[in-house]
This record gives structure tokens, C-alpha cells and sequence, in this order.
């Protein structure tokens, strides 16, 4: 059996205002052609396919334009894809009944059958071989929210009820597979010692509970496909745990990322092998700088011409240092970016101390700054302290249900 992990599409995403969809329609149309040239048994999809919990139109269009386009080339292709934090559970599941007869399965959330007992069957998901027999199962494990994870024995123990779900959810996968099929879990979630992207990745914190330890996902897991973190990683070292990372560079922080997708090979219930697919870039992405205006703006007249015919400009992020705010700073930058093959999207400047050396404090814009970062500065700008580990945790928790668009725990 083989298949195809990819994460992290956040389609409907813009660049500090710029529409991507260009870049997210030719990610999926050379990701179709790979599914027809290595014909794997499944996709697998591991969450943050949207990125908002409301994705503009056209961005539902793609995904569902994709299976459809998937499903007429490759009939027996398995598909399955589970909700991220950036998704909406209820969303992701709405079109369930339709997907179905494309051979599409999404998963948005979990649920309970009753107290401790996890409603198991709808996050098990046959895979089949070409010869349309069982050859494993996919452990389709969404973005675990507080409301859900905690309605089991673990009570109000985010970490607990997570440790619940997996435990109850990988019995159950144990007592249904048959000798030679393969255990596959797909989860979306911030695993202990992943890499974290400079600014793109949004941290899922609940109470101290952020990062996920390996052990979730014992031996007879041969393969865990895992979504959140967007750069390509193993981890634990350990090549059956791995991020797929995303398909395209989010920010300017990752155009040095070896984006890709991963096709996985089992032989049996064991995995095979891991081999890299790289994504080729449909738009450039430039960043100049950091360093003082003079030599910024040499490297931006250094900027190759627009060709004649030329589309798609590469983005252009500029980052300069100052000794002191400069109005006509933006008219500098653009009058030597004219007749330059590049679209600027983003201006981010540093102001140096007296000595010439960059202050500590970089002035940054709200685009920069992590939600949790604002709350601490406010507090103690407020009240003179940092905030004790309570506050944060009730900001966490209120900062996850504002994500969330209202689908996790009010109270």
C-alpha cells in the first residue's frame, strides 16, 4: 500500500492583503498530477485545509473542485482529511454525505457515544489496496479541542483527554484489523520538540498543555501523518512520526523550507519507505534585508527588470533599520523598486540605539506579535506585573474559543 501525506494548504489565505489563490490552484493541479503518475491508495489530508473557520467561496470552490477532479482520475483513491485549528470542525464535516460517493472522508471533531466511551467508528477509515482490499486503517484524529477531548474519564484534563482519545482509539483500531493491515493515524497537533516557523504557525495552547509527547503513538502505529507545523520535520528523530510541512511558504519566515508533499510505502503492516515530492513554487517570494536603507536600497535596484510578458511577480518583503523614523521611507523603497520584477507586500523597520546597535525592542507591527504577546504586554502595562499562570490560562482558553468561531467551550 502507498499514499500520499500533505498538510497545512490553508486555502483562502492572503499575503499582508494579497490574494494566493493563483499559487493554491496550481499547488492542487500539480498535486492531481502526481496522484495519476504514483497512483497511491490514499491521500491523506492533516488539517488546516482552510485557513479561517469562514474561508472566502472561492476557496471552498478548490477544495471540492479538487476531489471531484481527483475522484474522475483515480476512482479507487481513498481520500481522507481532518479538520485544524485554522478549520471548523462542523464545516469541514458538512458536505460528509456527498464526499462519501467520491471516496472522500472528513472528519471534523470528535464525540462521545456516551460518558467514556468515544464514538470510535467514524475516526476509523478503511484504506485499500488497487485490489480493493483492506489494506489498513487510517486513525483520523482532527484538531482535539477542550470541549470534546473532556468528555470522557478525563474530566477537565485537556492532557489527560487527550491521552484518552488516542489509548481508546488505537484499541479499537488493534481489535479490527485483520493480520498484514497497517495502522496509520493522521492527527493535527503541536508534537514536543517540532520546529516552529517564525510567524505563520498559530500556537495551540490550552492551559501549559501545548506540545504533545511522541508516546501518544505507540509501536504498532507504522506511520503517523501529522499537520500543524508548516516545516517538513521527523519527530523524536523518528522516521515513522512525521510533518509533511505545507505545500507553499505562509510567510516570509519560510521561503527557505523544503516544501513538499511525502509518498509513503508499507509492505504489510510495516512501513517501507519515505520519499520526498518537492512543490515547486508557482510565485517567488523575496526578502531584503534586515540592514541599514543605503544598502537595502542597493539590493533593490539590483532587482532584475519585469520582462516584457511577465506574470506572477515574486512578493518582496523589505526589512531595514533606522536611527531614526523616516517619512518618506516608502517612497524611497518603491521609487527604487520601479520597472523591478517584484511585488512589494510588506515594509517592517528597526530602529538602532544611540551606539548603532538594533534596540531589543524591534518595532514590529500586530501581523508580528503572537496574541498571547499583546495580552502579557497590556497586563503588565496595566497592572505593573507579568500575568500570573492563571491569566494566562484564561486567556488561552478564551483566545481558543474566539478561534474557534464560537465551536468550543463557552463557558
Amino acid at each position: 500500500m502507498r499514499l500520499i501525506h500533505t498538510s497545512d494548504w490553508h486555502l483562502g489565505q492572503t499575503l499582508h492583503g494579497q490574494d494566493r489563490d493563483y499559487e493554491h490552484a496550481q499547488f492542487l493541479a500539480w498535486l492531481l498530477d502526481q496522484l495519476v503518475q504514483h497512483r497511491p491508495d490514499a491521500l491523506l489530508i492533516a488539517g488546516d485545509i482552510f485557513d479561517t473557520v469562514n474561508p472566502p467561496l472561492k476557496a471552498q470552490e478548490r477544495l471540492y473542485d479538487f476531489i471531484v477532479r481527483t475522484h474522475e482520475a483515480l476512482p479507487q483513491l481513498d481520500i481522507v482529511m481532518i479538520a485544524g485549528n485554522h478549520d471548523s470542525g462542523g464545516r469541514i464535516e458538512l458536505p460528509g454525505p456527498l464526499m462519501r460517493r467520491l471516496n472522500a472522508h472528513a472528519i471534523g471533531r470528535i464525540s462521545w457515544i456516551a460518558e467514556n466511551q468515544l464514538d470510535h467508528e467514524r475516526l476509523l477509515v478503511p484504506l485499500h489496496d488497487a485490489r480493493g482490499q483492506v489494506a489498513g486503517w487510517c486513525l483520523a484524529l482532527p484538531f482535539l479541542r477542550p470541549a470534546e477531548v473532556t468528555g470522557g474519564e478525563a474530566g477537565e484534563d485537556y492532557m489527560a483527554g487527550i491521552r484518552h482519545v488516542h489509548r481508546h482509539l488505537i484499541a479499537a483500531a488493534e481489535a479490527c484489523r485483520q493480520p498484514g493491515q497497517a495502522l496509520i493515524a493522521m492527527s493535527h497537533a503541536h508534537m514536543a520538540g517540532g520546529a516552529v516557523s517564525e510567524d505563520s504557525e498559530r500556537n495551540i495552547v490550552i492551559g501549559n498543555a501545548e506540545a504533545l509527547p511522541a508516546s501518544l503513538f505507540p509501536e504498532p502505529i507504522a506511520y503517523v501523518a501529522l499537520g500543524h507545523l508548516h516545516k517538513p520535520q521527523k519527530v523524536a528523530g523518528q522516521e515513522r512520526i512525521r510533518y509533511s510541512g505545507s505545500p507553499m511558504p505562509l510567510s516570509f519566515g519560510e521561503i527557505n523550507y523544503p516544501h513538499q508533499v511525502l509518498l509513503v510505502s508499507f509492505e504489510g503492516d510495516r512501513l517501507d519507505t519515505v520519499q520526498a515530492l518537492p512543490v515547486p513554487r508557482a510565485v517567488e517570494m523575496i526578502r531584503i534585508g534586515r540592514a541599514p536603507l543605503p544598502e537595502v536600497i542597493g539590493e533593490l535596484e539590483a532587482l532584475p527588470p519585469v520582462g516584457l510578458f511577465a506574470e506572477h511577480l515574486p512578493w518582496l518583503e523589505v526589512r531595514v533599520q533606522l536611527d531614526e523614523p523616516l517619512p518618506d521611507l516608502r517612497q524611497r523603497i518603491e521609487a527604487a523598486i520601479i520597472g523591478k520584477a517584484c511585488r512589494l507586500v510588506r515594509i517592517a523597520s528597526e530602529y538602532r540605539g544611540a551606539r548603532g546597535e538594533a534596540e531589543s525592542d524591534v518595532l514590529v507591527g500586530l501581523d508580528q506579535i503572537t496574541p498571547q504577546e499583546l495580552f502579557a504586554r497590556a497586563w503588565e502595562e496595566q497592572f505593573g506585573n507579568p500575568p500570573d499562570e492563571q491569566a494566562l490560562d484564561d486567556f488561552a482558553s478564551l483566545l481558543q474559543n474566539v478561534e474557534l468561531g464560537g465551536e468550543g467551550d463557552t463557558k
